[in-house]
């Protein structure tokens, strides 16, 4: 799905987002003094392209080859506009395999954007949890954030809000719903529509599956992993969390030894 997603930039409105995801981010950085910074399934880049902007020193790690070719484009691009060195660099690499491609010694994991979920079994999550935990250091930070699905599945909420964006004459509408799946998967749509000035709508459709975590299932792998110390939040601005009508599941947890 995400190699072909070459619309994900206009997806997504980066900088109203990052103008309101990265104070919080940075808060939970300076709070365990982070210097270095994996961010996982990091698509195209624009978080990880932030905080190199901020002067940290940052992987961002994909599955998709093709978000990581689109992560580095982006990359040069801020370079060159900016005309300073940043320091970022992207390596095609998945959740288990982040340690062996990306390194270790890391002082904070983040996992943005829903991306965990797309983990279909617990022996999946088991893995990449031990796997955040190798790229960690002793105490380092892990930052998670999730869609709140205790509360998708308590109101069987299918339809997400949908996004707009515009260039010249030519516009498009993303939109994206969840089908229930008898097994408890989700399957995740997203369709896409185009047009050029007054013309007709093109349309294209692309899905995959997510295992709706809930938080109870999320914190007991995440404990069985090596983690604990955990916050919870209910936005990336760093709003309280409520099981029942939250958005979304953010975790903060460091990794410890028991």
């Amino acid at each position: 799905m995400y190699d072909d997603f070459v619309d994900y930039d206009r997806f997504v409105n980066w900088p109203a987002r990052l103008a309101a995801e990265l104070p919080f981010i940075e808060g939970q950085l300076q709070a365990v003094g982070a210097r270095r910074v994996l961010d996982a399934a990091c698509g195209t880049g624009m978080h990880a392209i932030a905080l190199a902007q901020q002067g940290y020193e940052v992987v961002g790690a994909d599955l998709s080859a093709g978000m990581i070719e689109r992560a580095r484009a982006n990359a040069r691009a801020e370079y060159a506009s900016a005309a300073a060195d940043v320091n970022a660099q992207f390596e095609v690499a998945g959740f288990g395999e982040l340690a062996a491609r990306a390194g270790t010694g890391f002082d904070a994991v983040l996992c943005l954007g829903n991306s965990l979920p797309h983990l279909l079994t617990p022996a999946d999550l088991e893995a990449a949890l031990a796997d955040f935990a190798a790229c960690l250091r002793p105490g380092g930070l892990l930052l998670i954030q999730d869609r709140n699905f205790d509360a998708v599945l308590a109101q069987g909420e299918r339809w997400i809000e949908p996004q707009a964006h515009r260039e010249g004459d030519t516009e498009w509408l993303f939109l994206r719903f969840y089908d229930f799946e008898p097994e408890g998967l989700l399957a995740f749509n997203v369709m896409m529509l185009r047009r050029k000035g007054r013309g007709g709508w093109s349309q294209q459709v692309a899905t995959t599956r997510l295992w709706p975590l809930r938080q109870t299932e999320l914190v007991t792998a995440l404990r069985a992993a090596g983690f604990g110390v955990f916050s919870y939040w209910g936005d990336m601005r760093g709003g309280s969390f409520d099981l029942e009508g939250s958005g979304n599941l953010v975790i903060g947890g460091k990794r410890v030894d028991w």
